[in-house]
């Protein structure tokens, strides 16, 4: 490959890179894992990257507290954040500014109503929803 040509493919995959930021926030894993779907090389891919993270277009503290956001409103617990959160890539991020409990029992009463189930089949029922959501043991028995 030419110098010519290298340097047009790190431009385009600089822009490909732009353009998903501008849509979203995306994790340098996303980011990596898009571009190579799109057949960029790696080094471009490298080569856009530092630049994105060094002009503060992309930031994986910035990603992960949208996504944690995101994931919140939606009524996911912290187990299920946590394991999203990994799979794309972010290992240090924080948890502690929400309260799971609280959320654990708001997501309850909004799917099952604010009385407490009628017998074990139901509670078990109940139980096994909010862990489906990615909340822990604790919370979960909390809610009720």
């Amino acid at each position: 490959m030419s110098q010519n040509q290298s340097q047009n493919q790190k431009n385009r995959c600089y822009s490909a890179a732009l353009r998903m930021l501008m849509r979203r926030e995306h994790s340098q894993l996303e980011l990596l894992t898009k571009l190579q779907a799109k057949g960029f090389d790696i080094s471009a891919i490298n080569d856009s990257l530092l630049i994105l993270i060094e002009q503060n277009y992309q930031s994986d503290e910035r990603f992960s507290e949208a996504f944690i956001l995101m994931r919140h409103n939606q009524g996911k617990g912290p187990l299920k954040i946590v394991s999203e959160l990994k799979q794309r890539g972010i290992n240090k991020f924080n948890l502690d500014i929400f309260d799971w409990f609280k959320l654990a029992k708001e997501v309850r009463n909004k799917k099952f109503g604010d009385t407490p189930p009628q017998d074990f089949n139901d509670q078990a029922k109940q139980k096994r929803f909010l862990q489906s959501r990615g909340f822990g043991f604790d919370e979960i028995n909390q809610a009720f």
